[in-house]
């Protein structure tokens, strides 16, 4: 599927408050803990808990929630297939919808089981 600019649009709207919950439920369903959602998200934006803690209490747009982020270098090395959309295949000016992805891949993987470290990506040597 193609990403288009009302997609990314609606994408980069969305409150980031409101779909934190869902991806907790589904790690918790799964065994997974609110610890490793934290660390998953901590790795690929470089927010700490508390500044987590803040931005959902601010009820911030997952436009502002990347726009402020310190995407991690390795974030491209997440590859594959997310709702329909193989996310190295995401164009350039959909950034914002491309980040999203990359964050629900992440707690895919750790809803399914994946170990941290393989989570967690880092460039072959």
């Amino acid at each position: 599927m193609k990403v288009t600019a009302a997609k990314n649009e609606q994408v980069a709207n969305m409150i980031f408050a409101s779909v934190y919950p869902h991806y907790l439920h589904r790690l918790l369903k799964n065994g997974r803990t609110e610890e490793e959602l934290e660390q998953v998200i901590e790795w690929l934006t470089g927010y700490n808990s508390i500044q987590l803690a803040t931005l959902i209490q601010n009820k911030v747009s997952f436009r502002t929630f990347f726009q402020e982020a310190n995407m991690h270098p390795n974030a491209p090395l997440i590859k594959g297939v997310i709702c329909g959309y193989r996310i190295e295949d995401i164009d350039d000016e959909f950034e914002i919808y491309r980040q999203c992805r990359y964050l629900d891949k992440l707690v895919d993987e750790l809803a399914k089981g994946r170990k941290m470290e393989k989570i967690m990506r880092k460039k072959k040597k």
